[in-house]
């Protein structure tokens, strides 16, 4: 108690957020009794039948089970591959700005793509990538004679999902390590200048090592989410031809419980998505302790 009255105005400070995930975080996890129950909404969560794990047998045994988990794992692991790692190349990169005015205007130009809505990100990429009178089309066009269904051809469709992801999120995922590099002695690259050391050598030496910690904990929480592909995202580009590939579950849930009524099973699925996020951060922040990071907890 002494801690929290001598730190009282930090956990004022923290009261915000801390209000905001009891409110829509915490609160909600009640209704995951849903996923158990033949929910009906007239009769309320407390008179609606107890049904056990029959969601879930159903869930498991569809054959649209698999064709979900393969794609929504296959957009998980892309981003993870191609995403994560772009903030922080992005982040190194403005690192070595010495014009701070010129640093500045990059970062502001980098930051405004996530102020702006998924609908309008979508649409900026129709104007450009529609086969009838797209800008990059007609490039292609002009110089293949060719024209190419970027928004129509499945092959397309992750490549697309991925390109939009980093456009519009990158600028503002740099915020975090650009904090974290600003905290490293200058000192350390004046000995590592004196001694020789090339730029690289300063990058693999000082610079990494530095900002270590933090992509270890945020690449945990960012298993946390691991299956969620983003619903408006997704929705937006999906289209009769790429469904097949572009179907997830966060579209599935939307599907089944705003669309079709089916409450109980949209549950169920939601649910499944939380527990294999909550196995991944608890494993990750396993292994993380385990070679020597300090993990989220």
């Amino acid at each position: 108690m002494r801690e929290i009255i001598r730190d009282k105005w930090l956990y004022i400070m923290a009261l915000p957020g801390i209000l905001y995930f009891l409110i829509f975080r915490y609160v909600p996890m009640y209704g995951l009794v849903i996923a158990f129950q033949d929910f009906k909404p007239h009769i309320g969560i407390f008179n609606s039948p107890f049904v056990g794990l029959k969601h879930f047998e159903r869930f498991f045994g569809e054959p649209i089970f698999w064709e979900l988990f393969r794609n929504t794992v296959l957009l998980a692991v892309y981003n993870m591959i191609f995403f994560f790692p772009m903030p922080i190349v992005l982040a190194l990169m403005m690192n070595e700005v010495r014009r701070e005015r010129f640093k500045r205007f990059v970062q502001t130009l980098m930051y405004i793509p996530h102020f702006v809505s998924w609908v309008v990100v979508v649409g900026i990429f129709y104007l450009l990538l529609t086969t009838e009178g797209g800008v990059l089309n007609e490039l292609i066009y002009a110089l293949t004679g060719k024209k190419i269904a970027f928004l129509l051809e499945a092959d397309w469709f992750r490549t697309l999902i991925v390109t939009q992801s980093i456009w519009k999120e990158v600028g503002w995922g740099t915020i975090i390590f650009l904090a974290a590099l600003s905290g490293v002695d200058l000192q350390l690259y004046e000995a590592a200048r004196m001694d020789g050391a090339n730029r690289w050598r300063q990058l693999w030496h000082i610079t990494l090592p530095a900002i270590r910690s933090t992509i270890v904990i945020l690449l945990i929480l960012r298993l946390g989410s691991f299956l969620d592909s983003g619903f408006e995202h997704i929705f937006l580009m999906l289209s009769p031809t790429n469904r097949d590939v572009g179907e997830v579950f966060d579209t599935y849930v939307f599907l089944k419980g705003l669309s079709q009524g089916q409450y109980s099973y949209s549950a169920t699925v939601g649910m499944f998505k939380s527990v294999v996020g909550l196995v991944l951060v608890l494993t990750a922040n396993w292994m993380a302790k385990r070679f020597g990071e300090e993990g989220v907890y």
